[in-house]
């Protein structure tokens, strides 16, 4: 599925939970080969990693370790064996994971910004608010609070809202 973004950017579902983009600077993103290769690699695992029949493997293994115990009588060695196996796989897939979701993240705040600047009603400074200060963040929430306040509906509160941003 393509979708038509701000800017001309598009972006392509590869079907396996992550999304790439191109035409657009993401930040720290590298679009070289060799990023672009780990962005496939990290996507193919997170997407296989993420499937009941991943976790019924790992419950294999983990079966398997159990019931060789007495065979080893449940040596120290034989510890070390699941130990070890689960530390490798527990400290690469904190990366891979947070390599995917990093990428997800970036993938759905340039969705909602695409959403908030193609309402007409919408403030374009919230289009980029995860960039903002923690003081504008702090101002936008007390308006909001403010809003609440005054008893108006999310509706009404939205449109107060969009005609103050239009009169400053």
């Amino acid at each position: 599925m393509v979708t038509r973004g701000l800017g001309g950017v598009r972006a392509f579902q590869t079907g396996i939970g992550c999304e790439t983009l191109t035409g657009v600077h993401l930040g720290c993103v590298d679009d070289s080969p060799r990023e672009s290769r780990f962005r496939a690699f990290a996507c193919a695992v997170a997407a296989a990693v993420g499937t009941h029949w991943a976790f019924v493997i790992a419950l294999g293994v983990v079966l398997a370790w159990a019931l060789t115990g007495p065979v080893f009588h449940f040596s120290d060695s034989w510890q070390l064996v699941i130990n070890t196996g689960t530390t490798i796989v527990t400290f690469l897939m904190v990366f891979l994971i947070q390599a995917t979701q990093n990428r997800d993240g970036k993938a759905i705040q340039l969705k909602l910004d695409e959403l908030i600047r193609s309402q007409r009603s919408a403030r374009n400074v919230f289009a980029d608010l995860e960039h903002a200060t923690e003081d504008e963040l702090r101002e936008f929430e007390a308006e909001f609070k403010a809003l609440r306040a005054r008893g108006l509906t999310d509706k009404k509160a939205a449109r107060a809202a969009a005609e103050k941003a239009t009169s400053d």
